[in-house]
């Protein structure tokens, strides 16, 4: 029997007359007044050092939403899944949490987004040797990125600020996936093109302007940058993979739509990032929503236009579980020759 180890860091922003202030009650810091921009960044930035520094093996950590009495959330069904780092953002952007939740407290607690397996200091379990299990029987070798590619949309639908476009978390998607190790990205214009982005100054300054990256200045064929986000730095696995799931995301099969705006692009990306291998999928609508940069309304206009142009079959937002529900087109089958 192991003692429960406490794993909750808190940061407030508090505005002062020259800017606002990070005030950390676990290490007493207190920084001077830091530019609006660049606030939102510090404040990830001290939670990740909090979580490094204190790093415990998976089988010592526990649910701290369940030792406060699950009182960070409405009710539900109670603690299930693994234990992960849980991002929470309160009071606007004042207040941010950091602390260990297993997978239903943190789905069911509003602002919060699952810090993925793909960030410092978390530490997947190895595969045991022996046959796959039934859940993973069937998927395709593209499974891997799509995990990388949905746990990484869900950081940034906590870390991004709501109001952040479609096209604007297409690109942030892009480079934190890229990203080296000191969080400089390289994008070559053929890249960007590929998206219909290239020429769009306006998404850097919309990234720029919410403190993620500081752009260091276009070229005509490549567009150079460094990530403001320390909590994206030194991802594991390496930068191979990490390239690879950036390259699934621009094609994630079967809903790849390269020529669709980027609302729609975004929607069908994250539908893709929660497809598996049955033949109806769902996920949480609110967590659907928050992905894609709308409100719940308008995520479902979005599937409806997707169904509208043959991508989707049909989907339904279940109200009992608030769960959208949508089903694939069956693949045509080509007649033996």
């Amino acid at each position: 029997m192991h003692a429960a180890v406490r794993r909750i860091w808190t940061v407030e922003l508090r505005p002062q007359a020259g800017g606002p202030t990070l005030v950390c009650p676990s290490c007493t810091a207190h920084t001077s007044p830091l530019t609006s921009s660049s606030a939102r960044s510090a404040a990830l930035a001290h939670l990740a050092c909090h979580a490094r520094a204190d790093a415990l093996p998976v089988y010592l950590r526990s649910c701290q939403c369940r030792a406060q009495g699950c009182s960070w959330h409405p009710r539900h069904r109670g603690c299930a899944g693994p234990v992960r780092l849980a991002l929470t953002r309160d009071r606007g952007g004042r207040t941010w949490r950091l602390a260990d939740a297993c997978t239903a407290c943190a789905g069911a607690t509003s602002h919060t987004s699952v810090v993925p397996d793909t960030l410092p200091g978390s530490t997947r379990p190895h595969s045991s040797p022996g046959p796959p299990s039934p859940a993973r029987v069937g998927l395709r070798p593209e499974s891997d990125e799509r995990v990388r590619v949905r746990e990484m949309l869900t950081y940034l639908g906590a870390a991004l600020p709501r109001f952040t476009s479609p096209a604007a978390r297409l690109l942030g998607l892009q480079c934190a996936l890229r990203a080296d190790t000191r969080g400089h990205v390289r994008l070559p214009a053929g890249l960007l093109r590929g998206m219909r982005l290239r020429g769009h100054r306006d998404l850097w300054q919309e990234l720029a302007h919410a403190g993620w990256l500081e752009p260091s200045g276009p070229r005509s064929a490549l567009v150079q940058l460094r990530l403001l986000d320390a909590t994206v730095l030194e991802q594991a696995p390496g930068r191979r993979a990490r390239c690879r799931a950036a390259h699934w995301a621009l094609h994630p099969a079967p809903l790849a739509l390269p020529a669709a705006p980027a609302a729609l692009r975004l929607a069908a990306l994250a539908l893709a990032a929660h497809t598996s291998v049955d033949t109806e999928h769902s996920t949480d609508m609110d967590t659907l929503a928050r992905l894609c940069g709308h409100s719940p309304q308008q995520t479902g206009e979005l599937l409806d236009r997707l169904v509208t142009t043959g991508t989707l079959t049909t989907w339904h937002h279940n109200r009992e579980t608030d769960e959208a529900v949508w089903q694939l087109p069956q693949p045509r089958r080509t007649n033996p020759p």
